[in-house]
């Protein structure tokens, strides 16, 4: 079954995947492990110039592992999910402190860094090292259960059976043929086997798929996210943006005065307190981590110890 798939997915993806920077051959294992980072939940499209801009300040863990917390949110900008930077800049510290600024290279110590789940890890230890790994995102999960499980859609978490199934159709060898197979599913899923617009008339593996060959039966779609107008998620996202654009701590009631729901806005305050994305000074000031109040630069608040 693995050549039966892997010839024609490959050779799509060979035709028709895309350029991007962190595919390239000779990239390296920190130029991946960003890449990943920054592709949790947020499209290539917004990730490509944030990727970019982030390696040109940082191009190794050692130089991301000198700067501030704050120096990470900053740089992360609009991408969204902000914890994200503050655990790539906790993976650098780890990184340059514990591997000598090299990324490590097994599963096991990829799981030690924050941040990394079993998905990063053995995402990295396959894209950066050429390991054999079930590679298993969204979009590879989508099209193992249409191929071969027969279902529109997988199961909302990741099962030891889905696991096994991705590792056996793994091909033999170590030598990035292994790699290139889980890079080409995910491009088969984010460009032709979608969600909501499956192109099978476009598909190298539409004769072999059971669950097109089964009718194409619907099955419960993946959950829906909520309306982000209004939502939590936007007035987090508004305050932090405040917070990024000063260039020292603020009085937390000039941050965003226009926000409608002042219960909201003072909640979501202390969560991203909570968080570790802001920090409480003395009196009223709020900064994020790493930032100095005015007048005290041996101050660098409770979340970031001198």
């Amino acid at each position: 079954m693995t050549l039966e798939f892997e010839r024609p997915v490959v050779a799509w993806f060979t035709a028709h995947g895309r350029d991007l920077p962190w595919r390239q051959p000779g990239v390296s294992s920190w130029a991946v492990l960003v890449s990943e980072f920054m592709l949790q939940q947020t499209p290539v499209g917004r990730v490509l110039p944030a990727y970019q801009a982030w390696l040109d300040r940082w191009p190794a863990a050692a130089s991301l592992a000198c700067a501030t917390p704050a120096d990470a949110v900053r740089q992360w900008d609009r991408l969204g999910y902000p914890r994200r930077a503050l655990r790539l800049h906790d993976s650098a510290r780890v990184i340059a402190s514990r591997h000598g600024g090299e990324v490590p290279r097994s599963v096991p110590e990829l799981l030690e860094l924050p941040g990394v789940g079993s998905y990063t890890a053995a995402a990295v230890a396959s894209f950066a090292f050429g390991q054999r790994h079930a590679v298993l995102d969204t979009n590879v999960r989508r099209v193992l259960a249409r191929l071969v499980s027969g279902r529109q859609f997988p199961a909302s978490s990741v099962s030891v059976a889905e696991t096994a199934l991705a590792q056996s159709l793994l091909p033999p060898a170590a030598d990035r043929r292994a790699a290139r197979w889980s890079v080409a599913l995910m491009e088969l899923g984010a460009l032709v086997c979608t969600a909501t617009r499956p192109a099978c008339e476009a598909c190298p593996v539409a004769d072999g798929c059971a669950w097109r060959r089964g009718g194409s039966p619907p099955s419960l779609p993946p959950r829906r996210s909520k309306p982000y107008s209004g939502s939590d998620r936007q007035c987090r996202g508004r305050l932090l943006a405040a917070l990024r654009q000063a260039d020292a701590p603020v009085l937390a009631g000039v941050i965003a005065p226009d926000w409608p729901d002042v219960r909201q806005r003072e909640r979501m305050l202390t969560a991203l307190v909570a968080d570790g994305l802001a920090v409480r000074f003395g009196g009223d000031l709020l900064g994020l981590p790493g930032d100095r109040p005015p007048g005290d630069p041996d101050t660098t608040g409770s979340a970031w110890p001198a």
